[in-house]
């Protein structure tokens, strides 16, 4: 159990546990409670719990779903919220990592140009019964993208109205969201599985920059980072999920990923450098379409998760595949992920699915074994 803490209004009534010395592979229940004032009992009670990951040497199969792409006014629910979490929760995954865009401020209804404005939003979307009831059962990882930082394409030194670049920064890193630094971080699930969160926001050059080897989207020391915990790392599987893309494609007009001319050095410099790891794959948010790319230079595997709402799909000819798509499918949706242990050997499953968790693409790794099954 934890003291009590007082909430106050100046940080929208949040307050924050860090829970230390848990024991790995392990459940736990979370009884949160709420009173008005010293001495009350409890007039609010929140039940709900989630999962550690397992010891580095635990031979444990694992599930995991991976989202992007959120808004409110998109919801495809009305007012239970989104579709695909009655979905991942019939899957039961181990953790799920929301991979940026979880809500726009830059959207109407109302468009959120102050802190006041912002702090609704997220009140209102995690307020959706099945958003709400899902992310208080289940370990969650959130990333960061331009749409829950300020505004589209952002970077450091702009401005949303009245809120400046570092206060959508403060906002979500360490009100909203469960606060860490740095905020990038790698987590060994068991024997075979490591995961890394990257962020895209914090550290990034301005967009208008012009593009060379100082242009940065991860910045210096999180790219230094990134390499040195890849080079030390035991786990067969390597999964870095990002809030945008690295392989792509992406659309010609768009100036703010590793897939666009605009980061072209750093870009390059990330898929030469990640494709030398077997069996790392990029899984990245943004991207309004689900798709799997293998890039035709390194040979860097890339899946994007597609946004969680049918009414959010948009940005990508269906006609316009390309030798780099191994699939595509622009709509709706999520991703999952299974590491199953047979006799002989552990393997990685990656599966597209819609938003009621019917599954439209399926891809197993190791790579040299891998088998490609995909909807017509």
């Amino acid at each position: 159990s934890t003291p009590w803490q007082r909430t106050v209004a100046t940080n929208d009534y949040t307050t924050q546990w860090q829970l230390n010395d848990l024991k790995p592979g392990t459940h736990y229940a979370a009884i949160v409670e709420a009173r008005v004032s010293d001495g009350q009992p409890p007039t609010a009670v929140i039940r709900g719990g989630f999962e550690t990951a397992p010891a580095t040497d635990a031979k444990k199969n694992i599930k995991f779903c991976m989202t992007t792409c959120h808004d409110f006014i998109r919801r495809d629910d009305g007012l239970q919220g989104h579709k695909i979490y009655p979905a991942m929760t019939k899957i039961n995954p181990d953790f799920v990592v929301h991979a940026g865009d979880i809500e726009y401020y830059d959207k109407p209804d109302p468009w959120a140009m102050t802190l006041e404005l912002m702090r609704f939003k997220w009140g209102r979307i995690f307020a959706l019964p099945s958003n709400r009831q899902f992310y208080q059962n289940t370990t969650s990882y959130f990333l960061k993208d331009d749409h829950d930082t300020l505004k589209n394409d952002c970077s450091p030194g702009q401005t949303y109205g009245s809120v400046s670049f570092e206060q959508g920064v403060r906002l979500f890193n360490q009100e909203q969201f469960p606060a860490h630094d740095p905020r990038y971080q790698t987590v060994r699930w068991g024997k075979d599985l490591q995961i890394w969160f990257l962020e895209g926001r914090d550290f990034r050059s301005p967009n208008q920059m012009p593009d060379g080897p100082e242009k940065t989207i991860l910045g210096k020391e999180q790219k230094e980072w990134l390499f040195k915990t890849l080079d030390a790392s035991e786990a067969k599987f390597k999964l870095v999920f990002s809030p945008t893309p690295i392989v792509g494609p992406d659309r010609k007009n768009k100036k703010d990923n590793h897939a666009n001319t605009i980061f072209a050095h750093e870009g390059k410099e990330l898929r030469d450098k990640l494709s030398q790891y077997k069996d790392l794959i990029v899984l990245c948010g943004d991207r309004h379409w689900q798709y799997a790319s293998r890039d035709e230079d390194s040979n860097l595997w890339e899946f994007g998760c597609g946004p969680g709402s049918e009414k959010h799909q948009l940005g990508w000819n269906p006609k316009d595949k390309r030798p780099v798509h191994q699939f595509l499918r622009v709509a709706g949706g999520f991703l999952s992920g299974e590491i199953k242990y047979t006799k002989k050997r552990s393997q990685l499953t990656l599966q597209h699915r819609k938003v009621d968790g019917e599954i439209v693409s399926e891809f197993q790794f190791p790579a040299e074994q891998t088998e490609i099954k995909t909807e017509d």
